[in-house]
């Protein structure tokens, strides 16, 4: 297990015990050894000065108050201050687009709007952009799911300023390929790199400073920027509506991947009279990150039938309604989910559950 917790991103197992087995290995490093070294990229296989939680945080297979914990047992606030800023900064971004959801639906409209990527797009998406680093990290992410923060907003300023290419293709890229592709961090740190979401503010990568943080892995030749998009006014925040009541009465628990730690939820163990697990859409994503989502699905439901001691099977949204039915359930229960495609999907579903008598 040391092994594959030092060998980087690639190595990665989806299952809860391997997210905290590699917690614990990096809390001692959450302190000085992060705030020095964190924006150095030493390239693929060598991520040692990053936690590479990320992927784990994203499915709830571990919380950022699990996280801060355990850093904060090691270290002091004040040592491990940029660290635990970053566990933040996740939850800055999903509150922020939680507040403003019409902006993940403009996001998903642009793509449609620009239809698939020109062979310009392809070429960088291939790393045959012609630009060194460039084409190394676009290598990077495909094969291990990965990349390094200080890449991905280098990367992001190349394909927008550099490249010209649309922030939406490049979002999209790396929303299905990212083993912590999450809808509000990534859609909103492109808009914060094209200067969108603080208007007017861009963020320009520089040779040099790639060649600083890289430490002379690559030397790029001065980078050309051209025009950020048209700025855009930012939608005005909304309030939340809370999510609602459990019932006080025997239901059904979905697991969505969005949230993979059913045993810690507040429920009524008593009422969970079934589990199931609503299967991964794998559309669009790269088949490492299709294989990490279900991978961590199955431990998730693995993990619940042995806390409520019920089976968990996985099943399709069509077959749910017609499950609960079956066992004369009238309630499903499931986490909260962001904005994002499960929410979308669970918004359908309680449609259809209405319609049939049963509540989401």
């Amino acid at each position: 297990m040391n092994k594959d917790i030092s060998s980087g991103p690639e190595a990665l197992l989806a299952t809860r015990a391997a997210a905290l087995a590699r917690l614990a290995a990096f809390a001692p490093q959450a302190g000085p050894d992060y705030a020095q070294w964190r924006n150095y990229d030493f390239g693929q296989g060598a991520h040692r000065h990053v936690s590479c939680l990320s992927p784990y945080i994203r499915h709830r297979l571990i919380t950022e108050e699990e996280v801060v914990r355990a850093v904060l047992a090691q270290h002091s606030p004040q040592m491990a201050e940029k660290f635990i800023q970053e566990v933040y900064w996740r939850t800055y971004w999903k509150g922020w687009l939680e507040m403003r959801p019409s902006l993940w639906a403009d996001y998903l409209a642009d793509l449609a709007k620009l239809g698939p990527p020109s062979p310009h797009a392809q070429a960088a998406m291939a790393g045959q952009s012609g630009i060194a680093c460039f084409d190394h990290w676009a290598r990077e992410l495909i094969t291990t799911g990965y990349l390094h923060n200080h890449a991905r907003m280098w990367f992001a300023s190349i394909w927008i300023f550099t490249l010209g290419l649309p922030w939406q293709l490049g979002a999209d890229f790396f929303l299905n390929h990212l083993l912590d592709g999450d809808p509000a961090s990534n859609t909103l740190s492109w808009r914060w790199v094209a200067g969108l979401q603080t208007p007017g503010k861009t963020y320009l990568a520089t040779a040099e400073n790639i060649t600083t943080f890289t430490q002379g892995r690559f030397a790029p030749a001065p980078l050309h920027h051209g025009p950020a998009p048209a700025p855009v006014p930012n939608p005005a925040p909304q309030a939340l509506t809370p999510p609602s009541p459990l019932p006080d009465a025997p239901c059904l628990l979905l697991l969505t991947e969005e949230d993979l730690q059913a045993e810690s939820l507040p429920i009524n163990a008593q009422h969970v009279l079934a589990i199931a697990g609503l299967r991964v859409q794998t559309d669009g994503l790269s088949p490492r990150v299709a294989a990490f989502r279900q991978e961590a699905l199955a431990d998730g439901l693995t993990r619940a039938a042995a806390h409520f001691g019920r089976d968990a099977p996985l099943i399709d949204a069509e077959g749910l309604i017609e499950h609960a039915r079956t066992l004369g359930l009238e309630h499903i229960v499931t986490a909260y989910a962001p904005i994002g495609p499960i929410a979308t999907r669970l918004n359908a579903l309680a449609e259809q559950a209405t319609a049939h008598g049963l509540r989401l």
